[in-house]
């Protein structure tokens, strides 16, 4: 049956909501104009052609539907011992011109933001969205992974390149995943099959996958707006890996050359893994056995209980950062999700560090000095990072808070049933079906994760994005 969606109808609320959300941006600073400066700079800003051309390689881009700014594209080939992946990535280096306009604006912003009402980008949507973005049937510079792979999916050598590529297919999640399911050829044939020995050594080294759905906010063409869950489809795990590939690569190469900038994480203490014991104990589907990576890997997705295991399972996916180094390499350099050093290098249209990892990289494989601008700034990354991180992160939960009270709204007096995903203290995380919403709500007696209980609906503010219950 097709997925039943939950809107905010045209009304006062409606009204409210569109309000609540573009004050959202305001009120954590999300600049959504570029200065003239910066439109100027970037319109006439050009990369230099590489010497290298590539444009004989069919490449191909995979993204959401629509997707403009394109910071990657693939090319995937079978070879006597095993598979040929070369993975393109957009040259923003080559466009932005060190201690500019744009690259000043850039280190304002950290990152693309996506809000419901549109994205608050990186750079100027001429060079995101048009002469830096890989687009299809276009010429662009490009950096360019090339990986060997043996016939189990192992790295066996790889090198990076700039060239000059030309992409032939724009693909999108939905209709890639169909045409595959169908045994269709095309660009994205050997996706399946390259995704899954790679998943298979992200399990060998001890890797975990959390997968949670994604939650996003969408506005329809009469001005409504959804939250919309699902989870990732095959193919955008299988293509995740090889960015993931991409991005251990870059963290050899800048270990190997002892400068770079690093996403790390930690391992899980045991306090936190018993504590997500005892909520899979509690939810009916208990962890005994095994490393954390395979136990959510198993999960069934159409089982109820799946999606309450995987809120609890975000406990054991904290503490990212970034560390950088110049000299000497620090310890514990390992993502403990990816269970090996990792580099963010794949998305620089997006995110500012992935330029300064490409420059690193392209500098060592070129046997170049790294360029004084990086070394310069290396250690500003981290705090860059981390305050657009949160900024990110404030706007997505913000957002979502505003509209799930604009979808309880109507149900303000009546009483729902709220399935316990989670309890802390003397309050439950709840997940409403109809409309899909998860609340905070007090805790009903007897209640446990799993349980299936009754609330009253008292209020729902949609300016401040709240939603208040009782038993």
């Amino acid at each position: 049956m097709p997925q039943r969606r939950s809107h905010v109808a045209p009304s006062a609320a409606q009204t409210e909501l569109a309000a609540a959300l573009a004050a959202l941006k305001e009120s954590l600073e999300a600049p959504t104009d570029f200065p003239a400066s910066v439109l100027a700079e970037a319109a006439a800003s050009d990369a230099a052609a590489p010497e290298l051309d590539m444009r004989d390689i069919p490449f191909a881009t995979l993204d959401p539907r629509g997707s403009r700014d394109l910071d990657q594209a693939f090319h995937l080939e079978r070879r006597e011992s095993g598979y040929t992946v070369r993975y393109a990535i957009a040259d923003v280096p080559g466009f932005v011109t060190p201690g500019g306009a744009v690259d000043a604006e850039a280190r304002r912003r950290g990152q693309t933001l996506y809000a419901a009402d549109g994205t608050v980008p990186l750079h100027p949507k001429v060079l995101s969205e048009d002469r830096a973005s890989l687009l299809a049937d276009v010429d662009r510079p490009a950096l360019v992974w090339t990986f060997a792979l043996d016939a189990a999916g192992v790295v066996e050598d790889f090198r990076l390149e700039r060239a000059l590529i030309r992409s032939r297919a724009q693909l999108d999640y939905v209709s890639t995943q169909a045409a595959l399911d169908r045994g269709e050829e095309g660009p994205a044939m050997l996706l399946p099959e390259i995704g899954a020995l790679r998943i298979a050594q992200e399990k060998l080294r001890g890797g975990a996958s959390l997968n949670l759905p994604d939650e996003e906010v969408v506005r329809a063409m009469d001005g409504t707006y959804s939250i919309e869950r699902r989870h990732p489809l095959p193919v955008e795990e299988w293509n995740a890996q090889l960015s993931l590939m991409t991005g251990m690569a870059a963290a050899s190469l800048m270990i190997e050359a002892g400068i770079g900038i690093l996403r790390t994480m930690p391992q899980p203490d045991e306090k936190s893994f018993d504590a997500f014991r005892h909520q899979t104990e509690a939810l009916g589907r208990p962890w005994t056995t095994g490393r954390y990576g395979d136990y959510l890997r198993e999960l069934d997705r159409a089982d109820p209980m799946t999606l309450p295991i995987l809120e609890a399972a975000a406990s054991l996916f904290r503490g990212a950062g970034y560390v950088t180094f110049d000299g000497s390499v620090p310890p514990d350099i390992d993502q403990a999700a990816i269970a090996a050093p990792y580099a963010h290098a794949t998305a620089p249209l997006r995110r500012l560090v992935d330029r300064w990892s490409l420059a690193i990289c392209l500098a060592v494989s070129e046997g170049r000095e790294v360029p004084a601008w990086v070394r310069e700034s290396l250690a500003d990354l981290p705090a860059l990072m981390q305050d657009s991180g949160q900024r990110a992160s404030r706007l997505d939960s913000a957002t979502i808070n505003c509209v799930e009270a604009a979808l309880m709204t109507p149900l303000v007096g009546s009483t729902i049933d709220a399935t316990v995903i989670e309890i802390r203290g003397e309050r439950a995380t709840v997940q409403i079906a109809d409309p899909a919403v998860t609340a905070s709500a007090p805790i009903p007696d007897g209640a446990v994760p799993g349980s299936v209980v009754q609330l009253h609906v008292l209020r729902a503010d949609i300016t401040r994005g709240e939603v208040e219950f009782a038993v």
